[in-house]
C-alpha cells in the first residue's frame, strides 16, 4: 500500500553527464528513486550504474536499446530485453524487477518477453514531458496536479534518447518537486516500495 508514497522514475540513463547531478540533488533532498535504464547506456557506464544502486536507489530496465517494440518482431524484443537485464544484473549485483517499455509502447512481445524474464511491466500515472517543454514553472504544475499517494512520476535523466537539455530540466525540477511532494505530506520512493 501506497500511504504517503510517489514513486519517482527516470528513463533513458545512465548517462555521465546527467545522472550524477540528478542523484545529488536526491540525496540533498532525501529522495529515492528507480531509474528504468538503457541496457547500452549501463555496458557504457556499468560503474554508474553501480553508484545509482549504492545510492539506494533501484534499477529497472527500459531495453538494451530505445526501439519502438511496436516496430519490432517479439523474438528481437525479448533478445533486447534478455541483454538489457544481463547487463543490469553484472553492472549491479542484482536482478532487475521492473520493465518500462520505450515510448510507453506495449506490443504483445513486450508483454510476453517481459512474463519470460519475470519483469513487471510499469507506466506511469504522471508525466513531466520536460523533453518536450522548456518551461520548468509549466512542467511543475503538470506534475503536481498528479501528486498522490501511490502516483508513479515519469522524468528522465538523461539526453541519450531525447532532446539536448532534457536532463539537465530534469535537475532543475527536482528541488521544487521536492518542495511539492513535501507540501502534500508526500515522499518520493523507489518503486519496489510503494508497490509493496
Amino acid at each position: 500500500m501506497a500511504g504517503d508514497r510517489v514513486a519517482l522514475t527516470f528513463d533513458d540513463g545512465p548517462d555521465p553527464r546527467t545522472t550524477p547531478r540528478v542523484l545529488t540533488v536526491l540525496d540533498e533532498r532525501g529522495l529515492r528513486a528507480t531509474f528504468f535504464v538503457l541496457g547500452a547506456a549501463v555496458a557504457r557506464s556499468g560503474s554508474l550504474a553501480a553508484e545509482v544502486v549504492a545510492a539506494g536507489h533501484e534499477l529497472g530496465v527500459h531495453g538494451f536499446r530505445h526501439e519502438h517494440h511496436l516496430l519490432r518482431g517479439p523474438g528481437w524484443v525479448l533478445e533486447d530485453l534478455r541483454r538489457a537485464v544481463g547487463v543490469v544484473g553484472e553492472a549491479t549485483g542484482q536482478a532487475p524487477r521492473w520493465f518500462r517499455p520505450p515510448y510507453g509502447q506495449l506490443a504483445a512481445g513486450s508483454l510476453r518477453a517481459a512474463r519470460a524474464l519475470g519483469l513487471e511491466v510499469v507506466l506511469w500515472s504522471v508525466w513531466g514531458k520536460e523533453f518536450a517543454d522548456p518551461e520548468l514553472e509549466r512542467i511543475r504544475r503538470r506534475l503536481a496536479s498528479g501528486l498522490r499517494p501511490g502516483a508513479v512520476v515519469l522524468l528522465h535523466d538523461s539526453d541519450l534518447a531525447a532532446p539536448a537539455g532534457t536532463g539537465a530540466r530534469t535537475v532543475a525540477l527536482l528541488p521544487g518537486l521536492a518542495e511539492d511532494l513535501a507540501v502534500r505530506g508526500l515522499r518520493a520512493e523507489r518503486l519496489d516500495r510503494v508497490a509493496a
